[in-house]
């Protein structure tokens, strides 16, 4: 089938406008007799159930957890983006799709990210009047600062607790509308397969994880908002419980997936400690507008620190080497993501890793704490020769910024981060692949929507710090109530949809089959040792960076190691009542197709390209080195029954609004 993304006709900044002016209503006494599903309830999923109540459907929300607020959105730390230009240097509308296409290298859809950048400035109205406490300035105004791949500061906070307050303030709204009747909330229910009746979504199949009851739901469309696939990785930021299955189940349903490879390594994470962990942490985005980046200039002083017999303190300013200020002096520590966790990669790889694998570099807030101090004093009229009292008044100052990060990092590692760099390496974090949707938020199954990080639309091949939280309340708050209005105005006479049909029966078989092999599978391994050896598979070969000779092994090994899965796996326990390690079976089984389609997909791009970085195409001084004339496009993969024979549909991107030029921050 050929692609159609919907885009409206017109100039780029009329397009939504035009759109809205133009799209078929559902009246306020018609909304009341259609049914929406909508599985996730992060920003995404729990904006978008509060606004569809608040406008008269009846809402089914779905989440695996025992309660919304408990959404993977909750541990974005550092802020969420808007155009509202509140420090008068020279943010707007445009800028923020110019920067936010730049930072996708170019690869994102241009009308989708215009759209987003123009309602950036409701969400932070919208969540200032639900009471979220976004970070002031002395005098009440809301507080900027600024975030990797932009010269403006644009990016609102609330300490490093963002996604939680955001969440907070989604959640309050949901409340109010579970307490009107409005939407139905199934905690600790998860969704196992999508049904499709007459090609279109009328409902899903999902697992009550604490009863083990099978159940079966319709309605009149279906929203997917379960967030990215980092998982696959096995080791990432994301939450144990994070999982790919909603997406993917509909992907195998007809939903193309789209742009699998293109997955954010976020430069700034606690590093690895050894073989135990089951997840990385992350340190906000925002710690770089204050801590500088650096390792050792001399690889003796390195291998001094990895061995003990030197602290990070014991060199001065000479002997470090701030290699992001070296090699791009205009933006600094604040580079984009890829940028600056490949350059934390090429330094490790040289030998100038400060701990004890040699997999991390140090985040040091000495010079702020010494910058804000001094400027305490002044503003006090204290002693600005007094070194103690400037120490004490600029720690003081970059705790109320970043105080529960630097707490996280203290717990986690043992270390004062005040007095000590922090030791930071770069880690799997967001997915800016995913299914591929339609200016509508529509996939290629009809009534079947996915907004969030659950879509590909809005990051091309790398999100810039910040702008997660954006798409994810973008999409929720004021983008899916129009478009899905749009898809439901036919549909108001159609009355309730029945569960007894046999579409729905068939899909509750098949999931049915699938949980009884898994219990009656006479295995030997746990599902997290399967988990695991995908995880380094994707790690070592599908990582940071990738080669072709790689990829082609990935591939092999991961087609391998799935069959191994259903011969091997034990799930102990039964299929009746509470089963995490039923629940993990369910979701490996997806991670271990959609790891060989991300392969695949890496495989035939051969071009580097934001997070997604072959060996084979890079610049002399080694950055992504993109192919606009063969691969400007969406990879859009339909499902034929097993990753090996997906078949690649291409979306053409058409840049009317920007030039296509090789990204550089020097």
């Amino acid at each position: 089938m050929a692609l159609d993304s919907k885009i409206p006709e017109g100039s780029i900044s009329d397009k939504w406008t035009n759109y809205k002016d133009h799209i078929n209503l559902v009246n306020p006494a018609n909304k009341r007799n259609l049914d929406v599903i909508i599985v996730g309830t992060g920003l995404a999923g729990g904006s978008a159930a509060a606004t569809l109540a608040e406008l008269g459907y009846n809402v089914k929300a779905f989440c695996f957890q025992d309660s919304p607020r408990r959404a993977h959105s909750i541990a974005a730390q550092g802020g969420i983006n808007a155009a509202k230009n509140y420090q008068g240097d020279g943010d707007s509308t445009f800028r923020l799709f110019y920067d936010t296409v730049k930072g996708g290298d170019y690869r994102a859809r241009e009308a989708n990210v215009h759209r987003l950048a123009e309602v950036s400035g409701n969400i932070i109205d919208q969540c200032v009047a639900q009471g979220v406490p976004l970070a002031r300035e002395y005098g009440g105004l809301l507080d900027n600062r600024s975030f990797g791949g932009t010269l403006v500061s644009r990016t609102f906070y609330a300490k490093g607790q963002t996604g939680q307050q955001l969440l907070l303030g989604a959640y309050s709204a949901m409340n109010r509308q579970i307490g009107r009747g409005k939407i139905k909330m199934h905690n600790r229910h998860e969704m196992l397969d999508l049904v499709v009746v007459d090609g279109k979504a009328r409902g899903i199949i999902a697992r009550n994880l604490v009863t083990g009851e099978i159940e079966r739901h319709s309605a009149h469309a279906v929203v997917i908002a379960s967030g990215g696939y980092g998982n696959v990785f096995f080791l990432s930021t994301n939450a144990m419980g994070s999982n790919a299955t909603a997406a993917w189940k509909i992907h195998k349903k007809g939903a193309f997936f789209a742009n699998p490879c293109y997955t954010q390594i976020h430069p700034t994470c606690i590093p690895v400690s050894g073989d135990h962990q089951s997840k990385l942490t992350l340190m906000s985005e925002s710690l770089r507008n204050d801590g500088r980046i650096w390792v050792p200039a001399k690889l003796e002083d390195a291998k001094a620190i990895r061995e003990g017999k030197k602290k990070p303190t014991d060199l001065y300013e000479a002997e470090r080497d701030y290699y992001l200020e070296r090699r791009y002096p205009a933006f600094g520590n604040l580079v984009p993501r890829d940028v600056a966790s490949r350059a934390a990669k090429e330094r490790c790889d040289a030998g100038f890793g400060v701990n004890k694998t040699g997999e991390a570099v140090y985040l040091d807030f000495a010079a702020a704490i010494q910058r804000y101090g001094k400027e305490q004093v002044y503003v006090k009229g204290l002693d600005a020769n007094d070194a103690e009292l400037v120490i004490k008044l600029g720690t003081a100052v970059v705790a109320n910024k970043y105080g529960n990060l630097f707490q996280m990092y203290d717990k986690i590692v043992d270390e004062n981060p005040y007095k000590t760099p922090m030791m930071i390496y770069p880690a799997v974090h967001y997915t800016m692949g995913g299914t591929w949707v339609d200016y509508n938020l529509q996939t290629t199954i009809p009534g079947c929507f996915s907004i969030g990080e659950s879509n590909f639309s809005d990051h091309g091949a790398n999100r810039l710090g910040a702008s997660a939280l954006m798409q994810g309340l973008a999409d929720g708050y004021f983008v899916l109530p129009y478009t899905i209005g749009d898809y439901l105005a036919p549909d108001i006479k159609m009355g309730t949809i029945s569960t007894d049909l046999p579409e729905f029966i068939a899909a509750e078989k098949a999931v049915k089959d699938q949980i009884e092999k898994f219990i009656n599978n006479k295995g030997t391994h746990s599902v997290d040792y399967f988990h695991k050896k995908l995880g380094k598979i994707m790690w070592d070969k599908v990582g940071m960076a990738r080669n072709e000779k790689g990829l082609n092994e990935a591939i092999v090994e991961i087609a391998a190691l799935r069959e191994e899965f259903y011969k091997d796996v034990k799930v102990p326990g039964t299929d009746k009542g509470f089963n995490q390690e039923l629940e993990k079976a369910t979701r490996v089984a997806d991670f271990l197709e959609l790891g060989e389609l991300f392969a695949k997909d890496a495989l035939h791009r051969n071009e580097s390209c934001g997070g997604h970085f072959r060996e084979e195409y890079a610049t002399e001084e080694g950055e992504a080195q993109r192919d606009d004339e063969n691969f400007a496009y969406v990879a859009a993969w339909e499902y034929k029954g097993k990753p090996s024979d997906a078949v690649l549909h291409k979306e053409a991107l058409v840049f009317d609004n920007v030039k296509l030029v090789q990204r550089s921050y020097k």
